[in-house]
């Protein structure tokens, strides 16, 4: 640990700083400015070298590729969709859910979708949440509370807060879609902007 922290030092900013420095007061020496006080010049250089050098700037930390992470989701979507088809659900939920795969499948999708998201790691968070936690959560949870509700009938219906849980999801989603299309619409307004701008430079003068 001790040397470790030697050999950092040794390559810091501040031991540069304070050598270049260092070295300085050794030329002074040489020259015969520093007289019999030479050490004292040195060292006192080479501190002032290290006091006034840069600090010293911490490694950024090594975040995962949104890209790459876009490969993960999509391996889990595919088992989500194998675990959705053993589900039996009423038609309303079995239509909202069909429309909600449908959406999270587009936006998953390797085409230019995944270029934005790639770019996007918020959206690429919001499409994790839903495939790992608040979808596969909802459905689970219609699939226990249903068994309970057979054996005491009368409460309120699983199916309709399964419905309106697959609504609000869909919801979340459609929201992610909609950023992705203003982002998609600014970028084609500037690819304009730049061929306005360019033609209006009346090209090559002869």
């Amino acid at each position: 640990m001790a040397t470790s922290r030697a050999l950092a030092y040794l390559e810091s900013r501040k031991n540069i700083a304070g050598s270049t420095c260092g070295v300085v007061g050794l030329v002074l020496t040489f020259a015969g400015v520093a007289g019999p006080y030479w050490p004292v010049v040195v060292a006192g250089l080479y501190g002032a070298g290290a006091l006034i050098a840069p600090p010293e700037r911490p490694a950024l930390p090594d975040f995962p590729d949104p890209s790459a992470q876009l490969d993960e989701v999509r391996g889990d979507f595919e088992k989500l969709r194998g675990y959705l088809t053993e589900v039996e659900l009423s038609v309303t939920a079995a239509t909202r859910l069909r429309e909600l795969t449908e959406l999270l499948g587009a936006l998953l999708d390797r085409g230019w979708i995944a270029e934005l998201l790639a770019h996007d790691p918020e959206g690429v968070h919001v499409l994790s949440r839903i495939v790992r936690r608040d979808l596969p959560e909802a459905v689970d949870s219609f699939v226990r509370t249903r068994w309970w509700t057979r054996m005491t009938p009368g409460t309120e219906s699983p199916e309709l807060h399964l419905e309106r849980q697959l609504g609000l999801l869909k919801k979340d989603a459609e929201r992610l879609a909609a950023g992705l299309r203003e982002v998609e619409a600014r970028r084609q307004e500037s690819h304009t902007r730049y061929l306005e701008d360019r033609g209006g430079t009346g090209g090559i003068s002869a």
